[in-house]
């Protein structure tokens, strides 16, 4: 398995995604023109991962992803509660996994993005506020 790396452009966001670390990170701008095909390769990195981290016998370091959008559309939140989705089954397997939001001071719509993929998920989010990105 491969670390993947996306970089950012005018619509579609950084994605960093570290089987290694157990670190994943997606920020900036997501809105590409078909979301399906821009996140297709990182639901079957998902994929390959997550039957991998539950095929293991050392789960002892956490999954972390961050999240650090300016923006995102409505089809990119859709594969962002996915993600979600996915590490919440791995947490339902006992694996840590943890979400850390990140938003800028005042940014009350990217806050409350957050908060309703987290009540919509069984897994644990932290609420960063920075002053700015």
């Amino acid at each position: 398995m491969e670390k993947m790396i996306i970089n950012p452009t005018v619509f579609t966001p950084k994605v960093i995604l570290d089987h290694e670390e157990r670190f994943l990170e997606f920020g900036g701008e997501s809105r590409p023109q078909d979301v399906r095909e821009f996140y297709g390769s990182i639901f079957e990195w998902m994929d390959d991962f997550s039957e991998r981290l539950m095929n293991s016998e050392d789960n002892s370091k956490p999954v972390i992803v961050n999240f650090n959008f300016n923006y995102f559309n409505s089809g990119s939140a859709k594969c962002i509660l996915d993600i979600c989705k996915i590490l919440a089954k791995l947490r339902s397997r006992e694996i840590d996994a943890s979400a850390r939001w990140h938003y800028i001071k005042g940014d009350d719509d990217m806050l409350e993005a957050g908060r309703e993929i987290a009540r919509i998920v069984n897994l644990p989010f932290q609420f960063i506020e920075s002053e700015k990105r």
